[in-house]
């Protein structure tokens, strides 16, 4: 294994989507031209299956130091209403470009740190936003909660309003590891919120844990994994940590690259977490999830309606993805759009009456058949392919890349089909860049991806 890891540990995209956001090409791009595809799919796709909304909230109390996500660090409570407003308005300059009453069968905010926000302005936004909608029978809403700080009063409220399913950032338990991800979180947290969720209601209760971080060592991934499984959570996310401490407003300085595990023992980690997990009943979904069987993403994973997006591994099958709030991505299948990154710029457009674009990318007939049978690999460690849609060479190519995957024992494919193997699953991302034709055309030398292992 350890000879694996050496070869193809790379760096590499986590593909939730394709293209990949540094390989768009925003040329061709422009607000008409997104406009015109998100109303094409939404017309032909919203009586059928419906759209997702993920709302991007922000603001965190203080800074963890593994996070690469857009965040603002403030203790000031008052920016709460008014990012709200901004964010219900975006909402509604929307709305004037549907065709009819969008139906929506998923909610999920994340973060920065959505329970940072008040209950009532949970409730205002999410009232905000369905009074405006119809809402699928099989719809799934779901929020991140920071376990220092949410609150009864949060799972309750969010409740109310129809959130059923919560995850918990978790990452890990041992106290020098916490305080190098600046991240102090006592297992008695964890345990009140998850206990409180069970009680209330709710039917999907998940953490996040990350192996990577600095410090951690096998012993101490041991007991954060014993102590998760002894509050049975529904469903798992086992996330690599990705170190890019060149994105601009990361806050990865927290530690040297000198303190974070070795490759080897990175996947040391993973491969431990993964037996204690699959020992006590639960079964890896994808990549980096694991989910117990009375769980909705394992019976996904089961009848091959696994689905992955903007938001990671989904059950619903939405075309239409609709981000909302500062730096959020939305997607139409055939194009992306991506907002403002700043908060107060993304509040003056929004005042201004302008969505709040930053950059998008209309996808090729070739982005969407790559895109098909990267999402199929990622959801079913599969794929397919017509005749057609490789030239011979194209074709010659792609076979050179997949035989060395073949030859370490990874995958097996043939003319027209590729089925990765048990051994090739934590080497997911190496095998969908095989068919990364834009990540292959472009020639830079800037640094993009975290590592794959």
């Amino acid at each position: 294994m350890n000879t694996l890891i050496n070869k193809y540990n790379v760096p590499g995209p986590r593909y939730t989507s394709y293209p990949t956001v540094p390989f768009w090409q925003n040329e061709g791009f422009g607000e008409k031209a997104w406009l015109s595809s998100l109303t094409d799919t939404f017309r032909s796709t919203n009586t059928a299956t419906g759209i997702s909304l993920y709302i991007h909230l922000p603001y965190c109390e203080s800074l963890c130091t593994f996070c690469g996500c857009n965040k603002r660090i403030t203790k000031n409570h008052q920016v709460e209403k008014p990012y709200i407003e901004a964010v219900l308005k975006e909402w509604e300059m929307y709305l004037k470009y549907f065709s009819e009453k969008p139906q929506i069968t998923e909610i999920h905010l994340g973060g920065g740190t959505p329970s940072f926000f008040a209950p009532e302005m949970l409730d205002l936004l999410i009232n905000g936003i369905v009074k405006h909608a119809n809402i699928s029978t099989d719809y799934e809403f779901s929020f991140e909660g920071h376990p220092n700080n949410t609150s009864y009063q949060h799972l309750k409220t969010l409740y109310e309003v129809g959130f059923k399913r919560v995850s918990f950032g978790v990452q890990d338990y041992d106290p020098i590891v916490q305080k190098a991800i600046h991240r102090i979180q006592p297992f008695e947290n964890v345990k009140q919120v998850t206990e409180w969720s069970r009680a209330i209601g709710y039917e999907s209760i998940s953490h996040d844990l990350v192996f990577g971080l600095p410090f951690q060592q096998i012993s101490s991934i041991q007991d954060t994994i014993s102590k998760t499984i002894e509050l049975q959570p529904d469903r798992l996310a086992f996330y690599s940590y990705a170190h890019v401490p060149w994105i601009k407003g990361n806050g990865q300085r927290g530690f040297r690259d000198e303190d974070l595990p070795s490759a080897a023992l990175k996947r040391q980690l993973y491969e431990t977490g993964r037996t204690l997990f699959e020992e006590n009943g639960y079964a890896e979904i994808g990549m980096d999830h694991f989910a117990l069987p009375n769980d909705s993403m394992y019976k996904a994973m089961q009848n091959g309606t696994l689905n992955r997006n903007f938001m990671g591994y989904t059950t619903t099958q939405t075309k239409v993805l609709l981000g909302l709030g500062v730096s959020s991505i939305s997607d139409s299948w055939a194009a992306f759009s991506q907002n403002v990154k700043d908060i107060d710029e993304y509040q003056t457009m929004i005042e201004n009456d302008q969505l709040p674009i930053l950059k998008g990318h209309i996808l090729t007939d070739e982005d969407l058949t790559v895109r098909q049978q990267i999402l199929d690999i990622m959801c079913q460690f599969a794929t397919s392919w017509q005749d057609d849609e490789f030239s011979f060479e194209e074709k010659q190519v792609l076979f050179e890349k997949l035989e060395g995957f073949k030859q370490d024992g990874l995958l097996t494919y043939d003319e027209n089909s590729l089925q990765v193997n048990p051994a090739g699953r934590p080497f997911i991302r190496n095998i969908c860049m095989a068919f990364d034709k834009r990540m292959l055309q472009e020639n830079t030398e800037r640094k993009l991806f975290s590592q794959t292992v």
